[in-house]
């Protein structure tokens, strides 16, 4: 067997020292300590300082012929590889990175070292596992190696070498998604994203900020509090705001402050072959235009299968003077959706208006320790002045009233209001506490406003005629609601009938002139629906524009189209 031998040196900021590098080795992949020596001739020498820095030198004996799985185990000879070009922090030679890029792209067809419930492995060192899985039903692709950038320059060069080698790019946020957008269904490099977490300018007069990848909303918001601005796009999660751009997300103020496509001025695009694109010019950050095609509403939303999102401007607004939250309870849900469309039609500037659904409620309760009506309900909060929420409240009540509510309650306080959006926002998790062990599906449709009542009611009827557990909830002052669904993922009679019930919702949606998707995207399994919502022509020109953009496929492949 021929072999030949690859030394490599890096510079490192700290230290890790051979011995801790096996045990992360032994620890993620259950592979004995010595066969990392003795199978493949890797040999990890122990690092000598260097001035501030520390040197790592590595020594990899690799077979030149091809038929790898003749000589050395593929998991080992790709885990070899990635501790590294990638452990020591992206600091290898191009050359290098091209000659790992090219063993990998060898081998995706038929590899996959990593499992779904494994730690990824650092550049610099060990990290915990991710506080946030993602939720999709999809079921879990992991990718063949997970890097971790630090600039948009190591951004385009990985993709430019990828790309080069025909391996697949998997752009990755904060995984809290729903519709399996970070599933790497070929294999390939998944790009994390989240060590670029700077907030690079941030211009309060111009109402505008502009963020990396790794800065998360909740993050932004503390950061200006003290501006006296904030933003206000609220998906629920604590996810990413590139991501949310990538996503087209949307939340609960979305029925005052819009969606992200209302509030993204700007993007940073690293395209699939590494060249660095401005959608709407670099540094620019202006409050309209009218110059050439909209660059940037074609990114928001293109669920990373066009390019890289590697920073984005913002709109910002500014804070509330005074801000405050209600409930109340209906005897049913046209009742309540009733009370939806009349104050959005007397134009009372409601911030949000959330809908839960009797059982939602009942979950709530008793997840979030609330002490609700279990009936269908109503969550409102209010923005403006002191004399002007007087009124709002005053208004709001007076409908709500006329559909038959009950148990008004306001929440002035902070603290009251916390928890209130607290429970909402933990809505899924109650839900699933329910049913312990059983895992749940989310639709996500949205009407004209006008056809809001019709959809909902006959959604709540057809979820009891179905014996399927469900709950309803949503953002229902823009249309938008997701009917919960629980089921046995050991059941797959159950889980067809839940997939049966999520493809009846999204084309009764359509039919009634609404969106298969309002916020969370078409990922991996609305793709039947995209086509017919936007029909034979509008899909075409979509992959047309894939093709120009990305020709090998190989950004995000197998979502949206």
């Amino acid at each position: 067997m021929v072999m030949k031998c690859i030394v490599y040196k890096y510079k490192m900021k700290e230290p890790i020292l051979k011995g801790e590098m096996l045990k992360i080795v032994h620890k993620r992949f259950r592979e004995p300590l010595g066969t990392w020596e003795r199978v493949l001739g890797l040999e990890l020498k122990e690092l000598k300082p260097s001035g501030c820095s520390y040197t790592l030198t590595t020594t990899l004996n690799l077979p030149r012929d091809k038929n790898l799985s003749d000589h050395v185990p593929k998991t080992g000879l790709i885990m070899s590889l990635l501790i590294i070009i990638f452990l020591a922090g992206y600091s290898a030679a191009e050359k290098d990175i091209r000659e790992f890029l090219t063993c990998l792209g060898s081998l995706l067809s038929s590899v996959n070292p990593f499992s779904h419930n494994q730690t990824y492995v650092d550049p610099i060192r060990p990290v915990a596992a991710p506080s946030k899985v993602p939720r999709s039903a999809s079921r879990c692709h992991p990718p063949d190696v997970v890097v971790w950038p630090q600039n948009v320059d190591q951004v385009s060069r990985l993709a430019a070498l990828c790309y080069s080698q025909g391996v697949a790019i998997i752009p990755f946020g904060t995984g809290t998604g729903l519709e399996g957008g970070v599933c790497a269904l070929q294999g390939g490099v998944c790009i994390n994203l989240t060590h670029m977490d700077r907030i690079r300018e941030l211009n309060s007069e111009d109402f505008s900020v502009v963020v990396e990848p790794g800065v998360t909303r909740k993050a932004l918001n503390t950061h200006l509090r003290d501006c006296g601005l904030w933003f206000p796009v609220d998906p629920g999660a604590d996810a990413s705001l590139c991501g949310m751009a990538a996503t087209g997300a949307s939340g609960t103020n979305a029925v005052r402050y819009g969606t992200m496509r209302d509030n993204v001025i700007n993007l940073e695009v690293v395209l699939p072959d590494g060249r660095l694109l401005h959608t709407a010019g670099q540094g620019r950050h202006f409050r309209k235009t009218a110059a050439g095609y909209n660059l940037t509403g074609l990114f928001v939303g293109s669920e990373g299968t066009l390019g890289l999102i590697t920073s984005a401007t913002l709109r910002l607004h500014p804070t509330p003077e005074a801000t405050v939250a209600a409930t109340c309870a209906f005897p049913s849900v046209q009742a309540a959706v009733d009370s939806t469309v009349q104050m959005l039609q007397a134009a009372v500037p409601v911030a949000r208006i959330e809908f839960l659904d009797d059982v939602m409620m009942d979950a709530c309760n008793r997840y979030s320790k609330l002490n609700c009506s279990v009936a269908p309900t109503l969550f409102l909060e209010f923005h403006g002045s002191e004399q002007a929420l007087a009124e709002h409240l005053q208004r709001a009540e007076v409908i709500t009233q006329h559909n038959g509510a009950s148990h008004f309650s306001w929440a002035k306080k902070a603290e009251e209001r916390s928890r209130l959006w607290t429970a909402r926002h933990n809505a899924w998790y109650a839900f699933l506490a329910l049913a312990p062990g059983y895992k749940a599906y989310s639709t996500d449709v949205c009407v004209p406003i006008s056809r809001l009542p019709e959809i909902l009611v006959h959604t709540k009827e057809k979820l009891k005629a179905s014996g399927l557990t469900g709950a309803i909830v949503g953002h229902v002052g823009d249309g938008n609601f997701h009917c919960l669904l629980l089921v046995n993922p050991d059941d797959a009679e159950e889980l067809q009938r839940v997939t049966t019930f999520a493809e009846e919702l999204g084309r009764r949606a359509l039919a009634l002139h609404g969106t298969c998707t309002g916020e969370h995207g078409i990922g991996m399994g609305k793709q039947q629906l995209l086509q017919e919502e936007v029909g034979s022509v509008g899909l075409q020109t979509m992959k047309q524009l894939k093709v120009m953009l990305d020709p090998q496929g190989l950004m995000n492949p197998g979502k949206v189209l």
